[in-house]
């Protein structure tokens, strides 16, 4: 069976949580929403922690997981030097999970390499890059062209929820 467009119609694009330490990586989020806008929409914008003014952390998950991550399909991780030590950053993660949403990271250019050569990313993350559930790419391979983002959300989309791992405690305080 065919799948032809009618005139006219456009294909909707695919709704995307971002999550990033905005103070530190708000240019790569920039260019990002940038580079994905042919064939995204970027739902959040605007930083949780001035949007939902609590500390107590069940009240903001359950804020982000019915405000921000409802509608969407996916969350996005921009996995910068100071990611993994935000912790409304593990929260946003966290409520994904909670809803069995996509999940993805990126590792961005200001991520350092480790003394054992690896790169550190949330927790959380790490947790469903290791199960298989989460999605892992190097912000390089973004240029490699617009379909490359749409085929990993696509693929992030299908994979089991039986692989994800959201059993970590939260994050309480950034360091």
């Amino acid at each position: 069976m065919s799948t032809t467009l009618l005139p006219g119609f456009r294909a909707s694009k695919r709704r995307i949580f971002v999550s990033y330490h905005h103070h530190g990586d708000s240019a790569y989020y920039d260019e990002f929403a940038r580079l994905s806008a042919a064939t995204c929409v970027v739902i959040q914008d605007n930083s949780v922690e001035y949007e939902v003014e609590s500390d107590n952390a069940d009240y903001v998950i359950r804020a982000i997981r019915e405000c921000y991550i409802t509608g969407s399909s996916c969350t996005v991780v921009l996995c910068g030097a100071q990611t993994p030590w935000r912790k409304l950053v593990d929260w946003e993660i966290k409520a994904t999970l909670d809803k069995q949403h996509g999940l993805i990271g990126i590792n961005l250019p200001t991520n350092p390499l480790t003394a054992q050569g690896k790169y550190t990313v949330p927790d959380r993350l790490h947790d469903n890059i290791e199960s298989g559930y989460a999605a892992w790419l190097q912000w390089a391979d973004l240029a490699t062209g617009p379909n490359v983002l749409t085929q990993i959300i696509q693929a992030a989309t299908a994979k089991s929820v039986a692989l994800i791992k959201n059993s970590r405690p939260l994050l309480t305080r950034n360091e």
